[in-house]
């Protein structure tokens, strides 16, 4: 999401500039720079960039300077006895007994205004194509950004994948085990005794508590999902985001049903390589 942007033009009559500055964020904020007088076509700036921004916060400043054009000046003379009052009145305070001057007035703000003739429709029509080729510019810059931020949880993720076929390879073993633990207790305590059903049985609650073939399940549709959502989304970022969370739970429970080394090695890979993606898609739309 993070971007820039730059473009100016001088013309005889004026000369003009648009910035655009893009930063991660995870909702939409635009905040435009204008001039006074520019202020009628503000929301219409706004609406250019939110066409191309899904979240983020976007800065955009525009700058227009003409050269003579026509502008009405008044004087706001009740601002001017105020200020003029309260000078003699400090003045007299601190014993200088000096007077409020001309100058020293017309600097106090306020005192002139000056009132640009305003021509929305005008400059829109000024400012639009330097202001779209900005914007181009600044989707071009995030879309090449974008290209390796993709590249990089892609990579993450083909690290996730290959875990999880390691610890899918080792399931078996671990419901074998647990078979084979539950046959040995039953022997110690009953001796040949031990009735086969009920080791069946006692087995297969073990196995339902402490099998991950569910999670692998899960886990693997999970990354396919993520995969296919990057590749049909130009604006995953939200998507991708929950999608992690989904992840993430099943990864923990991995964790906590599973003792065996090789897994919970596995494990930890997974949880690292899942909060590289996920500082990742703070730059993501």
């Amino acid at each position: 999401m993070t971007g820039y942007a730059y473009r100016e033009i001088e013309a005889p009559e004026y000369s003009l500039s648009v910035e655009i500055r893009g930063y991660n964020s995870r909702f939409l904020e635009i905040n435009a720079g204008l001039p006074p007088f520019l202020y009628g076509i503000e929301s219409w700036v706004r609406g250019l960039l939110s066409d191309c921004t899904g979240r983020g916060k976007v800065e955009v400043s525009v700058r227009l300077r003409e050269y003579g054009g026509k502008v009405g000046v008044s004087v706001n003379t009740e601002a001017a006895r105020a200020y003029q009052k309260a000078i003699d009145s400090l003045a007299a305070a601190i014993g200088t007994g000096e007077k409020a001057g001309l100058s020293h007035i017309l600097e106090m703000e306020g005192v002139l205004e000056s009132d640009r003739k305003r021509d929305d429709e005008r400059y829109r029509k000024l400012i639009e194509p330097v202001l779209r080729e900005a914007i181009a510019e600044f989707e071009s810059e995030r879309e090449r950004e974008g290209k390796h931020t993709e590249e990089d949880i892609l990579a993450y993720l083909s690290e996730m994948e290959k875990d999880l076929l390691s610890v899918s390879s080792l399931a078996p073993s671990l419901e074998e085990s647990i078979k084979e633990n539950l046959r040995s207790r039953f022997a110690e305590l009953l001796g040949g005794a031990a009735d086969e059903n009920r080791v069946l049985a006692e087995t297969a609650v073990l196995l339902v508590k402490y099998t991950i073939s569910e999670e692998i399940s899960r886990l693997s549709a999970h990354f396919g999902e993520f995969r296919a959502e990057t590749a049909r989304d130009g604006r995953p970022g939200k998507k991708l985001d929950f999608l992690c969370q989904e992840i993430n739970r099943e990864i923990n429970t991995i964790g906590s049903k599973t003792p065996q080394l090789e897994v919970s090695r596995a494990v930890v890979r997974m949880k690292n390589a899942l909060e590289n993606i996920r500082e990742q898609l703070r730059n993501v739309e």
